[in-house]
């Protein structure tokens, strides 16, 4: 049995052997043109990307309005003064250039008070601020309002200071 199993171990060999054997490469007859070196063209300039931010955005709002993209309330008021009423001209001023643009109006208190009465109190801010806009020609579609009453601060010192900074209604571009 073995001397079986062995000469067929050795005929398997030589036919794979043969095989390999007839698989050998031969060089072609005619070799491949040698590559063309063509020259690179110089890179163009790249675009200059406009300086400060892209006009209908937040930040250009911001640049563009300045510190009036913000206007701020009285303890425990929601009326419009001389200086909120200039800030506001101006915000209507950049939405009369930007007509497509939706935007949100977020009213905003101190930390005083409970949650219930900030939220209404900064809900009216926030449609006293709408309201002014859409009298000077801005139209109320693109206008959304939203109250955050006291949790959303931007100054967390309880101090007059800081609340002063937290009573407000703030214009925040949507798109």
């Amino acid at each position: 049995m073995t001397f079986s199993i062995s000469k067929a171990a050795t005929v398997a060999l030589m036919t794979s052997a043969l095989a390999l054997g007839a698989c050998s490469k031969k060089a072609p007859e005619e070799l491949p043109p040698a590559p063309v070196s063509t020259p690179t063209p110089a890179p163009a300039p790249a675009p200059t990307a406009p300086t400060g931010p892209v006009p209908g955005t937040q930040g250009h709002f911001e640049a563009a309005v300045g510190s009036s993209s913000v206007i701020y309330f009285d303890t425990d008021r929601f009326n419009i003064d001389s200086t909120d009423a200039a800030a506001l001209q101006a915000q209507a001023q950049y939405f009369a250039r930007f007509p497509q643009l939706t935007f949100t109006i977020e009213g905003h208190c101190d930390e005083r008070g409970t949650r219930e009465y900030n939220l209404a109190l900064g809900e009216r801010r926030a449609n006293a601020a709408k309201n002014y806009l859409v009298s000077l020609g801005v139209s109320p579609n693109r206008i959304r309002t939203v109250s955050y009453g006291k949790e959303r601060p931007v100054a967390l010192a309880s101090t007059p200071a800081a609340w002063s900074q937290n009573r407000r209604a703030a214009s925040i571009i949507i798109n």
